[in-house]
C-alpha cells in the first residue's frame, strides 16, 4: 500500500501515513481502475530542501523548494510517488498557524489527490474541487 523512503531526520509514523493513503484511495474509488483498491502502492519520499529545490526546478522550472511534489508512475501496482520536504512543511505550518502534523497530513493528501488525477493549477473550479476533497479526507 505504501513505501516510505525517509532521507531526512523526520520521524515517520508509517501506520498513520498508510491509514491516510488507504482512506483517500478507497474514497476515490480506485477499485474501478485496472488495479483493485488496496493493492495500489504509493511511494512516499521525504527529502531535504536542497533535493526538493532541485526536483522543483527540474520538473516545474521553479528554482525554490516546495512542500510537496507528485509524480504519476502507473507501473505495475505503483500509482506514483509523493515527495515531501518536511523542512518546508514545518515553515508553512508556522506561517499558517497550524501544527506540523496537521500540515504534513494535508500535503500528503494533496499529493495523493494529484496522483488520482486532480490538478488545482488547471482552473479555479478544479482548485476548489481539490480543496474540498482535501478537507473532506482530513476531517474524515
Amino acid at each position: 500500500m505504501i513505501e516510505i523512503n525517509n532521507l531526512t531526520n523526520f520521524p515517520v509514523d508509517k501506520k498513520k501515513f498508510s491509514t491516510v493513503a488507504k482512506k483517500v484511495l478507497l474514497g476515490e474509488n480506485r477499485r474501478n481502475t485496472c488495479r483493485p483498491a488496496g493493492r495500489e502502492t504509493i511511494s512516499v519520499a521525504f527529502v531535504n530542501e536542497a533535493e526538493m529545490k532541485k526536483l522543483n526546478d527540474e520538473f516545474r522550472q521553479k528554482n525554490k523548494p516546495t512542500d510537496v511534489l507528485s509524480f504519476e508512475l502507473k507501473e505495475g501496482n505503483l500509482l506514483g510517488e509523493v515527495v515531501i520536504c518536511p523542512a518546508v512543511v514545518k515553515k508553512n505550518a508556522k506561517k499558517y498557524g497550524v501544527s506540523f502534523k496537521k500540515e504534513m497530513l494535508k500535503v500528503f493528501v494533496h499529493g495523493i489527490l494529484h496522483l488520482c488525477g486532480y490538478d488545482h493549477e488547471k482552473s479555479e473550479k478544479e482548485a476548489k474541487k481539490m480543496e474540498e476533497k482535501q478537507d473532506f479526507y482530513l476531517l474524515k
